[in-house]
């Protein structure tokens, strides 16, 4: 069974900055694609950021030139950096991870809330 341990959200103030991990408790290699979801209160989850196996990155439009996602493969884990935070960006983020096979896997959420 595959783990996905997110850290790091938090309250932060517009225009902020915060950064969010994803441990995975396997090689990230194993994986066809990782990357950040969002929900926000009363909305559908959204894919906010992806990155393959290659290292190829996508985003959504709303967060292109604010948010990052990258990883680091010796510690098995992804990250979004998300820089000039908006109120808009409240919501909690979830890492998700898919296989070749076509399995899912989630991590629990963490609570991001940009607000003054």
């Amino acid at each position: 069974q595959v783990q996905l341990v997110e850290s790091g959200g938090g309250l932060v103030q517009p225009g902020g900055s915060l950064r969010l991990s994803c441990a995975a408790s396997r090689n990230i290699f194993s994986f066809r694609a990782m990357g950040w979801y969002r929900q926000a209160p009363g909305k559908q989850r959204e894919l906010v950021a992806t990155i393959t196996t290659s290292g190829t990155t996508g985003y959504v439009d709303s967060v292109k030139g604010r948010f990052t996602i990258s990883r680091d493969i010796v510690k098995n884990t992804v990250y979004l950096q998300m820089n000039s935070l908006k109120p808009e960006d409240t919501a909690v983020y979830f890492c998700n991870a898919g296989t070749l096979s076509g399995d899912n896997y989630w991590g629990q959420g963490t609570q991001v809330t940009v607000s003054s």
